[in-house]
């Protein structure tokens, strides 16, 4: 069996990217593929600036307002009458932190020796950015300008970072939505939902690298969706499998088996119909998303033997979502954690 590795979302709580991916690197340095920069400041909680940020544009309004206290207190939007919203006038930001962050990570690459591991730049799904900024409606009618200023954003960073680029998909709206579908009707929906999320991938330039972070929400450490078992991400893993585009490698999916504060469960029965992905591709790595600190260390790796005896293959280990929303003490120690996990 392959050498366990550590997948890290994303987000950390530190004082600046330098920081975080220095406490990343020191700790977790040997058993990582990627090193994204901690998505430090107002990046820590997503896409919640993004979405802040539209209460400047000038083609947008506020349709109902909201402070983020939980999933239902959300700003909502619209476009003002007479106005269009265009990708040429989103601006999301992406690559502008990733630009920014570059440069240290490679210092930090060449300090702590991890040769080979690239610099991971997360990329929110396309409809879960207009669902969470114009609501439902605006999945339909506001999700192709996110997706092309996106793709700007994409192409930008592949042209200064090319090869050493890792771009991580980030879509919850759609685990989520599986998660809420009735069993029969799960995998017709996967479908449909893939169809649309690869669309981001393709768009990008041939070449680029890619992984899916499969998330079931994390507002302030707290899940928007709580899965009876793993057979949602099972449809929709294998509907991405199938729906992906030629000519950008998917190198990992990340799914969670833990959700915000609660940890993964224990009955074996939760990861049964991981067996129907079996098949998945040894060069496409399955990261698990059991990491946690408030489940003792037995239990989660009794949970890793099941997983891997399941899926008859070693696996990464990782948080089921970004660090951020966490306290630095418990970042540090899920960090600790995963890495003797690792090393189990």
């Amino acid at each position: 069996m392959s050498p366990r590795r550590i997948h890290l979302v994303g987000s950390y709580p530190a004082a600046d990217a330098r920081q975080a991916m220095t406490i990343m690197a020191s700790t977790a340095g040997p058993y990582l593929r990627t090193l994204a920069d901690g998505e430090v400041g107002a990046r820590r909680n997503w896409i919640l600036h993004v979405i802040n940020g539209l209460r400047e544009h000038p083609d947008i309004e506020l349709r109902t307002d909201g402070n983020w206290s939980d999933y239902d207190d959300r700003p909502v939007f619209r476009v003002k009458p007479g106005h269009r919203l265009t990708a040429a006038s989103l601006r999301p930001g992406h690559a502008a932190a990733a630009g920014e962050s570059y440069e240290v990570f490679k210092e930090i690459r060449a300090e702590h020796g991890l040769k080979g591991v690239s610099f991971q730049v997360g990329i929110p799904g396309d409809l879960d950015l207009a669902l969470f900024s114009f609501g439902p409606a605006g999945v339909f009618t506001r999700r192709g300008a996110f997706r092309g200023a996106l793709a700007r954003e994409i192409a930008e960073i592949s042209r200064w970072g090319g090869r050493d680029v890792l771009f991580q998909l980030e879509v919850p709206a759609e685990l989520v939505m599986v998660a809420g579908t009735p069993r029969p009707l799960r995998a017709a929906v996967a479908r449909a939902l893939a169809r649309g999320m690869v669309k981001q991938a393709a768009a990008a330039p041939p070449g680029a690298r890619f992984g899916v972070h499969l998330c079931v929400g994390d507002l302030g450490n707290k899940a928007l969706k709580q899965m009876d078992d793993v057979g949602p991400v099972v449809s929709m893993v294998n509907a991405l499998l199938r729906a992906w585009p030629r000519g950008r490698p998917l190198e990992f999916v990340h799914v969670p088996l833990a959700a915000g504060d609660r940890p993964p469960p224990v009955e074996t029965g939760f990861y049964r119909r991981l067996e129907s992905l079996a098949a998945l591709p040894q060069d496409i790595r399955f990261a698990a998303g059991l990491v946690h600190e408030a489940q003792e260390e037995a239990d989660q790796r009794r949970i890793l033997r099941t997983v891997e005896s399941i899926l008859s293959r070693t696996v990464d280990v990782s948080p089921a979502c970004g660090l951020g929303r966490r306290s630095a003490q418990d970042a540090r120690r899920v960090l600790d954690r995963a890495v003797a996990l690792a090393e189990s």
